[in-house]
């Protein structure tokens, strides 16, 4: 109970157990669909996001691939598929389905494929690659926390410490300035950029808990009723 309560208010970490649920369930219910009808491209494209979502790389980009040789290309296919790529270890396709599709729609859900990349570079080893592509992201979304940190990395993967260490305070203060409803959303990427700030969170409402159950459990101890007498049953004999 206390991690799930240190969980909800500092790092965020654990599943949410309905969220997990509901995708399991829509996995399987797309699955039952693309069997009654394989050519449902619709179907295809979300079931793929969802084995995105969960870092199914590789069976994402076999669900989507007749989607693209049947000649779709719409934004949101190239994106999937990109992504899908990458994640699957296809670095050379992902980088250009991304690239084609930056060049027909720059800004694509607000220069999301700029922070796919940027994710995918780095964990490549291309630090230059991944800083070019998380400088464009933070033009277009300046309030990413996630973009912030990422883009640290980067720069001291490239020897930038200085710069890397201005950047990881620049994304805590992003996060501390932000609303709370996008605060839940980054706020384990706020712990990546400045780790000691959730454990104490986590020491203060522990020893808050601490104090609190010293302090009122003798007084809830005594709210009780007394135990009600034991009764003597006059019948039974010496």
């Amino acid at each position: 109970m206390f991690w799930a309560v240190v969980n909800r208010f500092t790092l965020g970490v654990l599943p949410d157990p309905l969220k997990v649920l509901w995708r399991w369930r829509r996995e399987t219910r797309l699955n039952h669909l693309l069997k009654l009808n394989p050519h449902d491209r619709r179907t295809r494209l979300e079931l793929s996001e969802l084995l995105v979502s969960r870092k199914a790389h590789a069976k994402a980009v076999d669900t989507l691939r007749p989607v693209l040789e049947h000649g779709d290309d719409d934004p949101q296919t190239l994106f999937t598929m990109g992504a899908a790529c990458l994640g699957a270890g296809y670095r050379e396709q992902g980088e250009k389905l991304l690239a084609h599709l930056r060049e027909e729609q720059a800004n694509f859900r607000q220069g999301e494929v700029d922070l796919v990349l940027g994710h995918a570079r780095l964990a490549a080893g291309d630090a230059a690659g991944a800083k070019e592509a998380l400088d464009r992201f933070l033009t277009v979304r300046k309030g990413s926390v996630e973009g912030r940190v990422l883009l640290a990395r980067a720069q001291a993967a490239l020897g930038d410490d200085a710069s890397a260490a201005l950047t990881k305070d620049a994304a805590w203060a992003e996060y501390e300035a932000s609303p709370s409803f996008q605060q839940r959303k980054e706020r384990l990427w706020a712990w990546r950029a400045r780790p000691s700030r959730p454990l104490i969170y986590a020491a203060i409402a522990l020893a808050t808990a601490v104090v609190l159950y010293k302090t009122l459990g003798p007084v809830v101890a005594q709210l009780r009723p007394p135990d009600a007498p034991q009764q003597v049953d006059d019948d039974l004999g010496p």
